[in-house]
């Protein structure tokens, strides 16, 4: 038995203008594009570098917080700039980094506003944005790889927020926020 014949552009041309069309709005997307907020502390200024590396290749701006050495930093320092940058509308999202990603996440969750996850999978990174509508993308330097984390940043910056049945929630979570302003 032979194999079905392959479809090409010229046996679709409907498929290869859907496929033109789509490319043309991510291009497009990326070129209006605010500059992705970025930050790392020095346990993660590697992973930092090679993100910052792989976005601009892919012609998406990066605006980098820093660190720029390896000097010992405190995360929360970081961490506290790039979600209020993203929070006063500098940028639509950011991401920060560090050993595992827990404590920036921690640190840019406490600024009114901000949605942060830590995205070690495919599945996490993508829901992350989908279902939560996350501004902000933590990693962590020393549980994944530069090639995941890369493929991650994909993934999350192609995602957009689903309302759908997680609408309800964000606004709820939104609603928690309001009512403990001001509470300790």
């Amino acid at each position: 038995m032979a194999p079905p014949p392959k479809l090409t552009s010229h046996a679709c041309p409907k498929r290869a203008i859907l496929i033109q069309s789509k490319r043309k709005k991510r291009e497009t997307k990326a070129e209006d594009m605010k500059p992705i907020a970025i930050g790392a502390d020095d346990a993660a200024v590697e992973l930092k570098a090679q993100i910052i590396q792989h976005l601009e290749g892919k012609g998406i701006p990066v605006k980098d917080y820093g660190v720029f050495n390896n000097d010992p930093m405190l995360y929360p320092d970081i961490a506290l700039e790039v979600a209020q940058a993203v929070a006063d509308g500098k940028h639509e999202r950011g991401i920060l980094m560090c050993g595992t990603g827990i404590g920036v996440c921690i640190t840019a969750n406490k600024v009114p506003g901000i949605r942060a996850a830590v995205c070690h999978d495919v599945y996490s990174a993508e829901r992350s944005r989908m279902s939560n509508d996350c501004q902000i993308m933590t990693l962590g330097a020393r549980v994944i790889a530069p090639e995941l984390a890369k493929s991650l940043v994909d993934v999350w910056l192609r995602s957009e927020f689903q309302a759908g049945r997680s609408g309800p929630k964000v606004e709820r979570i939104k609603e928690i926020e309001k009512s403990l302003a001001g509470v300790r």
